[in-house]
């Protein structure tokens, strides 16, 4: 009888063990993302960063769908406060420098991120396939991660970026257009960003293409900037920072890209 009641005893306290693993597990999994209309603590981007230069790519026509993203009602830009004010510190130091700030992308709704997803899906269309992945094949797009049903720009603390020349009147040349799906957007295609040394190595590149040291010298002016003032890289796209404190790292946004003024009023 007793060996039976210590049976039962080691038996129950392994039950018990395996609940409180089980539930230790399951807590640490990946936090529920709850969308909101929420935009009180968002600016407008350039309200922020007065000398940043907006070309909205998914507003207009000119980006890897070909057509104008859903979620995007006007040419406007908005980030969260914080991230805004950060973003004003990078713009102020590369100033210095002769450049300013020029936006490809801020906050993206949901909805885009989702336009993006069924686009992905429709393997067939290819209409920009020669300006944005020539090297690729469409149907890798989920695969290799290119699209993703969740982006960290629906956060609202992330941004895509380059720098522009306030001399040359034009974009500084980082040896890649913003969005180009391969290794060649990847920060250390040719050269190591941790110490910014220009190595040439392009073995990545599945036809052979380059960049050259002054390209990959101007990835690391954008670079240094955005890391000094709290922004963190992406290891795949030399323009996409994201605020490494952002206020919202769980929530993901689904109020369209338009003036502020306009998203608050519509509860009205």
């Amino acid at each position: 009888m007793k060996k039976r009641y210590l049976w039962l005893l080691i038996a129950a306290l392994i039950l018990s063990g395996a609940y409180v693993i089980t539930k230790h597990f399951t807590s640490r999994k990946a936090p529920v993302c709850i969308p909101t209309e929420d935009v009180s603590q968002f600016v407008t981007l350039t309200d922020a960063v007065p000398d940043a230069i907006l070309e909205i790519r998914y507003f207009g026509t000119y980006n890897f769908v070909g057509t104008r993203i859903d979620g995007y009602l006007e040419p406007t830009a908005l980030l969260t406060r914080r991230a805004a004010d950060s973003l004003r510190a990078v713009s102020d130091d590369v100033i210095k420098l002769g450049f300013r700030l020029k936006i490809y992308d801020a906050y993206r709704p949901q909805k885009a991120v989702d336009h993006f997803v069924r686009w992905a899906a429709d393997v067939p269309d290819t209409l920009m396939k020669r300006y944005f992945y020539p090297d690729l094949d469409k149907s890798v797009l989920f695969e290799q991660e290119y699209i993703m049903a969740k982006s960290g720009h629906t956060r609202g603390s992330t941004v895509d970026l380059t720098l522009f020349d306030m001399q040359a009147e034009k974009e500084v040349d980082m040896g890649g257009t913003f969005d180009w799906f391969g290794p060649e957007s990847h920060p250390d295609f040719c050269g190591n960003p941790q110490t910014g040394e220009y190595t040439g190595d392009n073995h990545k590149s599945p036809v052979g293409r380059s960049i050259t040291p002054e390209q990959f010298a101007n990835r690391m002016i954008l670079r240094t900037a955005m890391l000094r003032h709290g922004f963190k890289p992406l290891d795949s796209e030399w323009w996409h920072f994201t605020l490494r404190n952002e206020p919202f790292a769980d929530t993901y946004f689904t109020f369209p890209v338009r003036p502020l003024n306009e998203v608050a009023g519509e509860g009205d």
